[in-house]
C-alpha cells in the first residue's frame, strides 16, 4: 500500500515540469496572437538594432528647460492689446521723451517716412483742370489742421510720430460750414492713442460688439468709435475737467484708423518701440547708475589717514600750510607742491574703478539690439558711423528702405492721404471751389477727376553722382521712364516739364544760351576726367559757348 503510494506521488512530480512547459507554450502562443500594446513592441528587437530614440521631433515644441522662459499659449493679439496695451504706450511715450536713443530713432523714422510731405500728383489728362485741382489743394493744405498748429504734410509727421510712440493715431474728419470762410470747407482733427480706450468691451443687444473702443456691427464691420471727450491723463483744472472719463461715439465714416497690422485680425495698433523698450529701458538704467558711480567717485581726491587721538592741528590737509588770514581750512593739491606728513600719518589717492574694456562692446550690441527692435539703422539711432563703410552702411539703407516705402504705401497713403484725398475732393465739389467742371460732370464719372498717384519724398544717397549717372545710363538705355526718375526725386514730372520750358523760354527771350554736355559725356567721379563714348576728350567750352552733341 505503501509503495503504490509512493508511485503515485512520483508520477504526480513528474508531471508538473510538463504541465507547466505547456502553459507557458500557450502563454507565447497567445501574446504572439494579441495586439502589440501602445508604445511596446510585440516581437524583442534583434541584437545590433538600433535604439529607438524617445522623445525625437520638433524641440521648439517641448517644454523643457531651456525653452522654460518661452511661454507655449497662443494668446490672441487683441487680448494682449487689452492687458497690456496702456502700460506699453506710457513707457514707449517716456523712452521717446527721454531717451536720447528713442529720440533720435523716433526722428529718423518720422524723417525717412513722410520727410518733407506724401504730396499727390493728379492724373487727370486735362491740363487746366489739373492745374486748378493742384492749385486749390495747394491752397487748402494750409488751413486743414483743427488746431491750426501746421499744415497737411505737417500733419502727416505728427501722425508718424504718433505711429512710432504708440503704434496708432486717429485722424478725425471734421465738416465746416461756408461760413467759416476756408477755401474747402473741411478740416482735420488728430487724436492720440490714449483718447479710445482699450478697456472699452462689452456685447451690444444687436448682436453687436465694442472691442477696445471699437464698435463692430454683427458681421465684423466697423461701425462708430468711442472717444473720450477729454484726454484722460489731462491734469487741466479748467471746466473742461468735468468731461473727463465722458465718452462720445463717432461714425466710422469720420474717423481714419492708422496703425500697421502685424497680425491678421488685429484691430488696433502696437509701439513700433515694443521688441526694442526692453532692452533700451535696461540700458537706460544702466548707463545712469554708471554715471552716478563715475560722479560719486570722482567726488573723493585723497584720503589721510593717522593713529587714533591725533589732533587736526598735526593733519597738514585740515588747514593752510602757513594758517593764513583767511582763516581757510580748504587745502588743494599745486603742481610740484611738497606736503609734510606728521609721524604716523598716511595720504591714499582715490582710485575708483573703470569700466573696463567690455563697456564700449556691450554697449553697441545692447544698441544693435535695440535699433532692431525700433525698426531703424544703428547709426541712424545713435549717430556712430565709426564701424561703418560706404558699402556697409549702403546696404544697411537698402534694406531700411525698402521697409519705410512699403509703410509709406500700406499704411500713410492707403490709410490716410487715400482717404482725404477723396473726402476733400467731395466737399471741394460741393462748395464749387473748382470752376473748370461742374458738379454734375464730377458725378458723372467721379474716377476721371479723382485719379490721383501720390509721390513721396526722396531719398538722399551717399554719393548722388554715381546715382545720378545711373539714372541717366537706365533713362538713356530705355530701362526706365524719365518721369519715374522725376517722381523717385519728390517731384511731378509734367510741373518739373512745364518749370523746365518756362524757363528755357525766359532765357531764349532773354538771349542767353546756357552749356549743355552731350549726352554720351560721363564724369568720373574719381579723377574728374570728362571721356565720351567714342573716348574723345571734351574740353571745357567757354562761358556762352554751346557744346554741340
Amino acid at each position: 500500500m505503501a509503495r503504490a503510494t509512493a508511485k503515485k506521488r512520483a508520477a504526480k512530480g513528474a508531471a508538473k515540469p510538463k504541465v507547466a512547459t505547456a502553459r507557458r507554450a500557450v502563454s507565447r502562443l497567445q501574446r504572439s496572437k494579441a495586439p502589440a500594446r501602445k508604445g511596446k513592441s510585440a516581437t524583442k528587437p534583434l541584437v545590433g538594432a538600433p535604439r529607438r530614440t524617445v522623445g525625437r521631433g520638433m524641440d521648439a515644441g517641448k517644454t523643457g528647460r531651456r525653452l522654460a522662459a518661452i511661454p507655449t499659449n497662443a494668446t490672441a493679439i487683441n487680448t494682449q492689446i487689452r492687458k497690456y496695451g496702456k502700460n506699453i504706450v506710457a513707457r514707449s511715450r517716456y523712452l521717446a521723451l527721454n531717451n536720447p536713443y528713442a529720440a533720435m530713432a523716433k526722428e529718423e523714422y518720422v524723417s525717412a517716412l513722410v520727410g518733407s510731405g506724401i504730396k499727390p500728383s493728379p492724373l487727370i489728362k486735362d491740363s487746366a483742370v489739373k492745374e486748378e485741382i493742384s492749385r486749390v489743394w495747394r491752397l487748402s493744405t494750409d488751413e486743414m489742421d483743427s488746431d491750426g498748429l501746421s499744415d497737411f504734410y505737417g500733419m502727416q509727421a505728427t501722425i508718424a510720430s504718433e505711429m512710432f510712440e504708440a503704434g496708432e493715431c486717429f485722424v478725425r474728419f471734421r465738416p465746416r460750414l461756408a461760413a467759416d470762410g476756408l477755401i474747402v470747407p473741411m478740416q482735420l482733427q488728430l487724436l492720440p492713442s490714449e483718447m479710445l480706450d482699450t478697456g472699452h468691451n462689452e456685447v451690444l443687444p444687436n448682436g453687436g460688439r465694442i472691442e477696445c473702443g471699437i464698435e463692430f456691427s454683427p458681421i465684423g464691420t466697423r461701425v462708430a468709435y468711442w472717444f473720450y471727450r477729454q484726454h484722460p491723463g489731462e491734469l487741466d483744472t479748467s471746466a473742461a475737467l468735468s468731461a473727463v472719463g465722458q465718452k462720445t461715439r463717432v461714425p466710422a465714416e469720420q474717423v481714419m484708423h492708422l496703425f500697421r497690422p502685424v497680425r491678421a485680425g488685429q484691430i488696433r495698433g502696437i509701439p513700433h518701440t515694443l521688441a526694442g523698450m526692453v532692452t533700451l529701458a535696461m540700458l537706460d538704467l544702466y548707463d545712469d547708475a554708471e554715471l552716478e558711480r563715475k560722479r560719486v567717485a570722482a567726488l573723493f581726491g585723497a584720503f589721510v589717514t593717522r593713529p587714533a587721538g591725533e589732533s587736526d592741528e598735526a593733519n597738514p590737509f585740515a588747514g593752510t600750510v602757513d594758517g593764513g588770514a583767511d582763516d581757510s581750512t580748504d587745502f588743494s593739491l599745486e603742481p610740484g607742491a611738497v606736503v609734510d606728513l606728521a609721524y604716523g600719518q598716511d595720504i591714499k589717492f582715490a582710485e575708483p574703478a573703470d569700466v573696463g574694456a567690455t563697456y564700449e562692446p556691450f554697449q553697441y550690441r545692447a544698441l544693435l539690439r535695440a535699433a532692431a527692435g525700433f525698426g531703424t539703422t544703428y547709426a541712424g539711432m545713435t549717430g556712430d558711423l565709426r564701424m561703418t563703410s560706404y558699402g556697409s552702411i549702403r546696404a544697411g539703407l537698402v534694406g531700411f528702405r525698402r521697409r519705410i516705402e512699403a509703410q509709406q504705401h500700406h499704411v500713410m497713403i492707403f490709410q490716410f492721404c487715400r482717404i482725404v484725398w477723396k473726402l476733400w475732393f467731395e466737399a471741394a465739389v460741393l462748395s464749387a471751389a473748382f470752376k473748370t467742371f461742374s458738379a454734375r460732370l464730377y458725378v458723372a464719372d467721379p474716377l476721371k477727376y479723382r485719379d490721383v498717384k501720390w509721390i513721396t519724398p526722396k531719398w538722399e544717397w551717399i554719393d548722388p553722382l554715381k546715382d545720378r549717372q545711373a539714372e541717366k545710363l537706365a533713362v538713356d538705355s530705355g530701362f526706365k521712364a524719365r518721369s519715374d526718375v522725376i517722381e523717385a526725386e519728390g517731384y511731378d514730372p509734367e510741373e518739373v516739364d512745364a518749370r523746365i520750358k518756362a524757363d528755357q523760354d525766359r532765357a531764349a527771350g532773354l538771349g542767353i544760351t546756357f552749356i549743355q554736355l552731350s549726352s554720351s559725356i560721363v564724369v568720373a567721379p574719381d579723377d574728374g576726367e570728362s571721356f565720351g563714348t567714342d573716348q574723345t576728350d571734351v574740353s571745357p567750352a567757354a562761358p556762352g559757348v554751346t557744346v554741340d552733341g
